[in-house]
């Protein structure tokens, strides 16, 4: 594995854009550990509506950057405070949903510190009932990464005040309240250290005490990293563009995460379609929001159409007849 040295940079808008260009560009024949700390920014999941994770009215009087990423899961808040690992690696069949294994070593590098850390549910790292991180993946043409946040020491304030949290999300935990759920790190550390020294115990740790060998990106792949980031994470149809109106529009939580499916219907035919949520797939919805498109609104008509697709192929295990009761 190499480290890539992200030179310090802050904006998520070129950090997600080294995330991805290290994905589909770096010689797939090693594998990649990449840090990142974000100025104040919500990253936004794939399969999510913006407008609907967001409170528009404190993002704006704070300056708060919204960026979409490429894999599934929840809208999460980045400050200063908080560091974000990545995982860059060949997906064998077996890796995808499987954070266990990338969370691993993160896990075990916290217990060194003292923190008597674990995964928990799906994909959360907690202390207790505390969730200090939370993991995403994504895999294309046999790559794939796992990322994941650590709450170092984020502004609470402002984890809690900047996303609009899903009420059934929370009633789902049996928790009161996002407030109560999570925690930064430092709250459970015997001694204070700062994040970049927070930073180098985690890596050191990961690559256990051997030689840390770094992929120095090039002039040519700094070139192509600011392309991407303009062509894809500096772009508003991006980062916003998939939250349209809509007439009809349904949510409801699975153990795989929560799907909210959003139809505009005219003449008795699907004219839009849009499917959200947290979840986690390796097969990206919008070839199933196109595959809806001017079908008849129509429960038998829709329940033959998805007949021979693999709706677990989208998002994990979930049975066919689940995702179509979302549709009516």
């Amino acid at each position: 594995m190499k480290f890539i040295d992200n030179q310090g940079i802050t904006d998520p808008r070129i950090n997600l854009a080294i995330e991805e260009y290290a994905l589909k560009q770096l010689p797939a024949t090693d594998d990649y550990l990449l840090f990142y700390v974000n100025e104040p920014s919500i990253i936004i999941g794939k399969n999510q509506n913006t407008i609907e994770e967001i409170n528009a009215e404190y993002v704006e009087q704070h300056g708060i950057h919204i960026v979409r990423r490429l894999s599934g899961g929840g809208a999460v808040y980045h400050d200063l405070g908080n560091l974000n690992f990545s995982f860059i690696t060949n997906d064998d069949g077996q890796s995808f949903h499987n954070f266990s294994k990338f969370t691993k070593p993160v896990v075990q590098a916290l217990k060194h510190l003292g923190v008597d850390a674990e995964l928990t549910g799906r994909n959360d790292i907690q202390v207790g009932e505390r969730k200090i991180s939370g993991n995403a993946q994504y895999s294309t043409k046999g790559r794939m990464f796992s990322h994941g946040t650590l709450l170092f020491n984020s502004e609470m304030e402002n984890v809690v005040s900047a996303l609009k949290v899903n009420a059934e999300k929370i009633k789902s935990k049996g928790i009161k309240s996002i407030r109560s759920r999570v925690a930064n790190i430092t709250e459970f550390l015997d001694q204070e250290m700062s994040i970049e020294d927070f930073r180098l115990a985690i890596l050191k740790s990961i690559f256990e005490g051997k030689e840390i060998i770094e992929y120095k990106l090039t002039d040519e792949d700094w070139e192509k990293i600011h392309e991407l980031s303009r062509e894809r994470y500096q772009n508003w149809d991006w980062n916003y563009g998939k939250s349209p109106k809509s007439n009809f529009r349904q949510s409801k939580r699975f153990d795989i995460g929560t799907i909210e499916v959003q139809l505009d219907i005219e003449k008795g035919r699907i004219k839009e379609a849009h499917i959200y949520g947290d979840f986690f797939g390796v097969r990206d919805v919008s070839e199933l929001e196109a595959l809806l498109l001017d079908q008849p609104y129509d429960r038998s008509t829709l329940t033959q159409l998805l007949s021979d697709v693999n709706i677990q192929e989208f998002f994990g295990n979930l049975d066919r007849e689940s995702f179509i009761s979302l549709l009516f």
